[in-house]
Parts: structure tokens; sequence; C-alpha cells
């Protein structure tokens, strides 16, 4: 298990140790974890090992999961997801869960011992039960958006260190929360918003931030489209052998179980997520936050264009299928989101030229001119941060206590920007935002909107939710 630095915290607990086992053992002392051998982890010293778990077995575990099994010095030990395992993910031949997942930790590591046998990651239905193993370093929270405040904020009170997948928040007090938990607590959390990460990103970004496009004046941000769903007179149905839906649904309204309600369908309901605005818009529009320089702010001034498109009544989604909203910095910059097909990309205008990063071409920054894109960056330029991969940024950090490309407040400032657009969107009128105070100007039905309250006995320690 990964030695850490500030060893108040440090991992000295049974690999196996339950919820109830940890209060009823609490003050008492533990079995030492099982340490994996060399030849599954290779030449990385148990005490350098990083112990990770994965909440959330779904459709981005299959990215998350085989990215954290490739890392040379962590160790996944334990699988969690409310799902035991089935199909009617994002793609039919997709079979996910819990045991899925576990299955593939297993396999991975006895392909790495002489005896092609390993049996070492643990899988469990409770998140809470992963959080109370003192041996546990890190989680990769991979939930449905609703989930992600809660999880975050009881991992960072457990000591563990947080890779929280983006959008980070469901609402903006939620993201509010996660960010005092982090630095309450002392955690490293990196958001899973991975094209920071992406060097043609970087590149395009740096472009902008050293003036080779000019004055900026305007940012756009490409997201995709959605369909209406399930219509009108939709059919409850039965809940799946080994799918505990009461613990999915958690914090949000109750509701009648329906498969497109869960699994990956679920960001089309804005009980539990804030649609393309928050899927594919969290991406695009974090690379405006940084091609602008703005993560530590936001616009002033949101409002509903022209083009929006919602479910017709009685469907079983509602988030918009087509969005469009524009916003204004103070310094006068605009900001556009809008449904695009094939909907995914940043574009960046000044005014000498403009830069974007396109689903059309996601392996060269596109520009205006040949002089922008072949530009030299100098060496007295700004040059942004180098990580070449997400999850190894995010266990580097973990190591040396520093913040990772993406912490806790940028991941939450981007996310504020897409909640904000949708709820101007909901309104259908021109709103004020502060962002330093982080609330609507002199509007309370919009500020009612920046929370939502909680399914009891579910509540956010320290708030009111």
């Amino acid at each position: 298990m990964f030695n850490r630095s500030d060893s108040k915290n440090s991992p000295i607990g049974s690999h196996r140790l339950t919820r109830r086992q940890f209060v009823a053992a609490a003050g008492a002392t533990v079995a030492a974890p099982t340490i994996v051998p060399s030849s599954v982890l290779g030449a990385t010293a148990p005490s350098n090992r990083i112990n990770v778990a994965m909440i959330g077995c779904g459709n981005q575990s299959r990215v998350d999961l085989p990215s954290m099994l490739r890392q040379p010095d962590a160790q996944v030990v334990a699988v969690c997801d409310v799902n035991r395992g089935s199909d009617g993910y994002a793609r039919p031949e997709h079979y996910l869960g819990r045991e899925p997942a576990q299955k593939n930790v297993n396999e991975h590591y006895a392909k790495q011992t002489r005896s092609g046998e390993y049996s070492g990651c643990d899988a469990y239905s409770d998140f809470r039960d992963v959080l109370a193993r003192d041996d546990v370093d890190a989680v990769m929270i991979v939930l449905p958006d609703h989930w992600h405040a809660l999880a975050t904020i009881k991992a960072c009170e457990a000591g563990k260190d947080v890779y929280c997948q983006k959008p980070m928040s469901l609402t903006v007090h939620d993201g509010q929360q996660m960010v005092k938990a982090v630095r309450k607590h002392g955690r490293v959390l990196q958001t899973g918003s991975q094209y920071r990460s992406n060097a043609v990103v970087r590149r395009m970004c740096e472009l902008v931030r050293n003036g080779r496009i000019g004055e900026v004046k305007r940012a756009v941000a490409i997201i995709n489209g959605s369909s209406a769903g399930p219509g009108p007179g939709w059919q409850e149905m039965p809940v799946p052998d080994g799918f505990d839906y009461d613990m999915w649904l958690g914090p949000a309204p109750d509701a009648p179980y329906h498969i497109d309600r869960c699994l990956y369908r679920f960001r089309f309901i804005r009980d539990y997520s804030g649609g393309q605005v928050t899927n594919t818009g969290a991406h695009s529009t974090d690379i405006v936050q940084w091609a602008l320089g703005t993560d530590g702010t936001g616009p002033v001034e949101f409002e509903d264009q022209e083009g929006i498109v919602w479910p017709p009544p009685g469907h079983l989604y509602t988030t918009a299928m087509k969005s469009h909203f524009r916003a204004r910095y103070a310094n006068g910059v605009e900001f556009v989101c809008r449904t695009q097909d094939p909907g995914f990309g940043a574009r960046i205008e000044g005014t000498e030229g403009w830069v974007q990063y396109s689903v059309n071409n996601m392996k060269e920054v596109e520009a205006s001119s040949e002089a922008i894109n072949n530009s030299v960056i100098g060496p007295d330029e700004v040059h942004l941060p180098v990580s070449g991969n997400h999850y190894r940024n995010f266990l580097d950090s973990v190591k040396s206590r520093q913040d990772p490309i993406e912490p806790v407040e940028v991941g939450h400032r981007t996310v504020t920007i897409c909640h904000a657009g949708n709820i101007a969107m909901q309104l259908k009128r021109k709103l004020q935002w502060d962002p330093d105070r982080e609330r609507f100007v002199n509007d309370d039905e919009a500020n009612q909107m920046l929370r939502r309250p909680y399914r009891k006995p579910w509540k956010i320690s320290g708030s009111e939710s």
C-alpha cells in the first residue's frame, strides 16, 4: 500500500474490513492487508504502491479501469457498483457491473503471476464498505452525476484521495461542498476532464494565451444532441435481479424503475444530470476555460438563445435535446454553447484569427492560417502544465500531495458554467451572475435552482441538504 506522507491517515487496516466491522473494531488492532507479490505489480515496492478502488463500474469504467490497471504503481484492490452485472449500457454488447469489473481486474493481475491465478480484488455493492477499508488510498468515482458530491465528500472524510469523473457535480451547491471537503481534509482530487492532459488541446490553449489570434472576442463550445427517450405512456419496468435500485437513486427523488432511467441514459434526466450540456459540454467548456485563463472565475451573464429543443411532455427524458445559450465574461468575451452534429469541440476566435479543437480532426489544432498553426511558443512565453496521462497525473499528485492538472476548484468552475447555462435555458431569460459569490444577481428563482433537496436519509455533512 502507498506509504502516505500524512501518516495520521496511513492505511493500516484489513483489506476485507466492511463498514460494520470498521465501526465495531474502532480502536482495535486489525490484521495487515495481504501484499500482492512483485510478480503481479513488477518492481514497485509495496510501500510505494497506491491502493485504488473503483466506485461505479458502468460505461466510463470501460476506459477508467484498464487505464488505472496499466499504472505500474497502482493496485486495484476493490470495485463497487449497485449492479451485479448486466447489459443495457451505451451499447448492447457492453456487459458491465461489479462482477464483470472484478473479473477484469483479477484476470489482468493473473496474467502477471506464475500460477496464472489471482483473486485479490473484492467487489461491493455499497461504496461505504469500500471507504471503511483502511488500506484503500484512493477511489475513482465513476457514478452518475447525482452521486458525485456525496461519494466524494464521504471519501474525503474517510481520508481517501479522489479521481472524480466529470461533470464534477449535479448542482452548484454540491460543487461548493465538494471544494470545501477536499480542502478541509487535505485530499487530492482530480476531475476526470482528460482533455487537460491532451497535447493538442494544450497547444491550442497556448496559442490563445500567447496572443497568436490577437484579442479574444468569442469562444464556442460544441456539444452533442440527444433524443426524447421513451414517449408518453412509458411503463414502469421490474427492477432486474442483482440491481439495488433504491441505492442507485440515493439522494434523488423516488421514481419508478425504467432501464432508460439508469445505466448510461441517466444523463438525459434532470434529476440525475444536466444532459449534453454537462456531458460533452463539460469537456468543451473546460477547454474554453483553459484557453481563456479563467479557471478561477466565469462569465457574468447568461442568456438562452434560439434553437433549444426540449422533449415533448410525457417523455421520460427531461434535459434539452438541442441546447443553445450565450454567456459573457466581464472583459466582454462572448461564450456560446450550442448543439451541433457531429458534436464535440471548442473554438476560440480573436481579432487576428481563430483556432479550434474538433471531433472531426482530433490529431492537430485547426487554425485560420498556417502562420498561427506553425507558430513556435518561445521559452519566455506562457507554457501550460504538461500531463501526458490524466491517470498518471493523478497518481503523481497523490504521492507529491500537490494539485493535479484539474483540481477540484477548476472542475467546479467549469461545470458551474454548464449549470448556469442550463438554468438560463430553463427559465428562458437573461441572468446576471456573480462569479465571486457564485450566485445570480437579484434573482431568487434562479438561485433556488443552484441546489436540490436530498431524499432522506441522504445528506452532506455540515449542510442542510
